[in-house]
């Protein structure tokens, strides 16, 4: 089993939602051999900081890769720009993501842009904050006696227009009716908390339901709000960040 990172190769990370003791050894390891280290904005300080081993004989170059609003952004065509420059230098390169690279991470842009280059790459699991959140609640996400759906979303989506690197909107509409015996787990709900929650009472989940808004999970700062559907709402909600878990199953200790 090969445990460090190959020369030429592109690893798609999982960090977690910030806790260092969620990597996964996998992690760990590209971390601390790995040359160069793209990470997402949203990856912990704590985190990056394991890949400064004493072992190594050289430090990682670290290329901040964020793009959280009201700070110096780039492109996701950029961060495919570096991927294919490093990789194709002969160079291993971890790209790191907050969370699963597989949820909400637009890693398939990245799969995209690295198959095009003819660039091997590996995608490696991590803990998403759905999971951490429910593990720090003590709470189950699915109940066998109200909840046998487990439904991940986002209120964000892309932009209506022909370049997917194109700047994303907030629409936090839920379209349909919702499933009753579902937990629904909405990530970057956005700010209009008491909009969103309007919404899902529309589509006929019951105002009395359950719900729980976490800001910056399992970070030490982190902060957890319990509620209603009915009484969600803005000014009681930490910064971003922020998970909502919704459903009968919910229920924190």
């Amino acid at each position: 089993m090969r445990t460090s990172a190959q020369s030429g190769v592109v690893y798609l990370v999982g960090a977690g939602p910030g806790d260092p003791d969620h990597l996964s050894l996998r992690a760990l390891r590209l971390l601390q051999t790995a040359e160069v280290i793209l990470p997402d904005d949203l990856v912990s300080d704590e985190v990056l900081a394991l890949a400064q081993s004493d072992t190594r004989l050289q430090p990682p170059l670290i290329i901040p890769v964020g793009k959280r609003c009201g700070q110096p952004r780039i492109t996701q065509a950029g961060i495919h720009a570096l991927m294919l420059e490093h990789a194709s230098a002969g160079r291993s390169v971890v790209r790191l993501k907050s969370g699963d690279p597989l949820v909400f991470g637009r890693a398939g842009e990245e799969i995209a842009a690295l198959s095009e280059g003819a660039i091997p790459f590996e995608i490696v699991p991590g803990i998403t904050s759905a999971f951490a959140a429910a593990a720090r609640l003590k709470t189950p996400l699915t109940d066998r006696s109200s909840a046998s759906k487990l439904i991940f979303a986002t209120a964000h989506h892309a932009a209506p227009q022909a370049d997917r690197s194109a700047k994303l909107e907030l629409t936090p509409k839920w379209e349909g009716a919702f499933p009753k015996d579902a937990t629904l787990i909405i990530y970057m709900p956005g700010r209009r908390f008491r909009e969103l929650a309007d919404e899902l009472i529309a589509s006929g989940i019951a105002p009395a339901t359950p719900c729980v808004a976490v800001s910056k999970a399992t970070a030490p700062d982190e902060q957890v709000h319990i509620t209603t559907l009915a009484a969600l709402n803005d000014e009681a909600i930490g910064p971003a960040p922020v998970l909502l878990l919704i459903g009968e199953a919910i229920q924190p200790i």
